[in-house]
């Protein structure tokens, strides 16, 4: 202990004696696990000496400098305020564009597609293997005459897109390039991401196509290919988002993360791209959970991670290239059934943690989402919440408002600490991809301890396990059409009739050919979707050179 660390210990020893013992002998501490999401123990009170060694101006510093604690910009929300990014998409593209707009008219200020299950596996809305699921949980693409759709009377050059696709995110990229060149805009006007995060589906989530290996050379094509084509666009939205969905705790969230982008970067530079090349085109995808400041703290601590492991391990020079810019959702695995009203202050609290951590952009979740796709009502109340906290809070007045709290920078040390060596566990199993099942094993087990203490009670969950009432059925719940699986039947086999097979045959041979002798995928991509090629039909192509991906298969 330091000369100037005795007054701050001996006062807080007389506030225990003087003040907290006669409290507890009068009303003894409400029962709770009072700890962290990783199990920690959370201090009643925090004081300096909580920050033994911590340099403000080296381990803080300043919006908009190394390490990017305090955030990205140096004005923060003062010069811009975040994107608000609805997550949207269900049955037919027609649908799913007249709710953009009427997004956009509310107020929204980005764009994000939620695809159905079969066009994230790389199916057709016409084949066997899918009819069941069209459209249901996302919007079905299976043609540029889809995607033209999707974003009919959106300008692609003034709205910035962000996609959640994986595995058939190449051919998703190529269909929103060739429909901008419809519109008349040059690839190189266009902003938006790309999630193109395929080792947290291995990980969390589960929708794979192929192996790991030639899922990672599909990634670094796109990587190349934005560099030269689609300069502004993110080429990838590294993801923590699902492995926290699936359990996991606020430090395996950093620290899976980080590993998996570890493991893009590397690949990246074995292809032979340049680190600052690339670098500023990567983004991040995180949870904002329910534990206000554990999650601000999550977000700081991410970001000051980041900038260490692009600086110093990788040898970037660009600034840009150590910047941790990421998205944030509210978590839908929070979210209950039971007395969804509540859901709209449980998402009030993760939206808050998000912009008080200083995200990029924001989805804020539905209070009908664990019944149904969100109703119009719903989604407009979401997008409220953002616009509320962004005009009425003042949250959004001020760059890194807790900053400099005591609680906040013990948390965001002990964070960036314990993520710290996660990482260097999973570098020492051979990296992500060779570390896929343990990561798989530790989120398990996380969730698994939640789940014991939900059943216990030990952790409360309003509405589900205390404060419960008697509810009547729901009724009024959003639902897609199920007629519209076989509309995109027809019209697929209408555009099958249309288009020019020959020029289809020979794109599709293009890209068998492409995949076979490591050429890069994407340019034969765009001009096969150009050409009215379908998605399916693409990857067919490729399970037939890349094969597919078995879980069971060990890692």
């Amino acid at each position: 202990m330091t000369a100037d660390e005795k007054p701050i210990e001996d006062a807080r020893r007389a506030w225990e004696e003087n003040i907290l013992k006669p409290a507890l002998g009068r009303a003894p501490e409400r029962p709770a696990p009072f700890a962290t999401s990783w199990g920690s123990p959370v201090e009643r009170v925090y004081t300096p000496a909580d920050l033994a060694g911590f340099d403000y101006l080296k381990d803080l510093g300043f919006p908009g400098e190394y390490p990017f604690a305090r955030g990205v910009q140096p004005t923060m929300y003062r010069g811009r305020l975040w994107t608000m990014r609805q997550y949207a998409g269900f049955g037919s593209a027609a649908e799913t564009n007249r709710r953009y707009r009427y997004l956009l008219a509310q107020g929204q200020t980005g764009l994000s597609v939620a695809f159905d299950l079969p066009t994230q596996m790389g199916y057709d809305a016409d084949s066997d293997v899918a009819r069941s699921e069209v459209g249901k949980v996302g919007v079905a693409i299976s043609s540029i005459e889809d995607m033209a759709d999707l974003f009919e009377q959106i300008p692609l050059d003034r709205v910035s897109t962000s996609m959640t696709i994986n595995s058939t995110a190449a051919i998703l990229l190529c269909l929103y390039v060739a429909v901008a060149e419809r519109q008349g805009i040059a690839s190189d006007r266009l902003a938006g991401t790309v999630q193109n995060d395929i080792l947290k589906e291995y990980i969390a989530r589960g929708t794979y196509i192929y192996p790991p290996g030639p899922s990672m050379r599909l990634i670094i094509d796109l990587f190349a290919f934005c560099r030269e084509r689609v300069p502004r666009w993110n080429t990838i939205s590294i993801s923590g988002y699902h492995m926290r969905e699936a359990g996991c705790t606020a430090v395996q969230e950093v620290a899976f993360t980080l590993a998996n982008a570890i493991a893009y970067v590397e690949a990246a530079l074995q292809a032979g791209l340049a680190v600052d090349e690339f670098a500023p085109q990567l983004s991040f995808f995180f949870n904002a959970h329910n534990n206000l400041i554990e999650e601000v703290a999550k977000f700081r601590a991410a970001r000051r991670l980041w900038a260490r492991i692009m600086r110093d391990r990788f040898g970037a020079r660009d600034p840009r290239s150590w910047m941790l810019r990421f998205h944030a959702q509210t978590a839908g695995s929070a979210l209950t059934a039971q007395q969804p009203g509540n859901n709209v202050v449980r998402v009030a609290v993760q939206a808050l943690a998000a912009v008080l951590g200083g995200c990029q952009s924001l989805h804020t979740n539905s209070m009908d989402e664990a019944l149904a796709l969100p109703s119009e009502a719903a989604v407009t109340i979401a997008l409220r919440t953002q616009q509320i906290l962004a005009c009425e809070s003042g949250v959004a007045d001020l760059a890194d408002p807790l900053g400099g709290a005591y609680a906040v920078e013990r948390l965001t040390r002990q964070i960036e600490d314990e993520a710290d060596a996660y990482i260097a566990k999973i570098d020492g199993l051979g990296g992500s991809v060779q570390a896929i099942g343990y990561m798989r094993r530790e989120i398990q087990e996380t969730a698994y301890r939640y789940q014991q203490e939900v059943e216990s009670k030990s952790r409360i969950v309003v509405g589900v396990n205390e404060f419960v009432t008697e509810e009547p059925p729901h009724g009024g719940l959003f639902q897609v059409d199920p007629a519209v699986g076989e509309a995109l039947c027809a019209r697929l086999e209408a555009l099958r009739r249309r288009r020019d097979q020959d020029l289809a045959w020979r794109a599709l041979d293009r890209i068998e050919t492409a995949a076979r002798e490591r050429e890069s995928l994407l340019p034969p991509i765009l001009d096969a979707v150009r050409a009215s090629v379908t998605l399916g039909e693409i990857c067919d192509r490729l399970r037939g050179v890349f094969g597919v991906h078995e879980s069971s298969v060990a890692f």
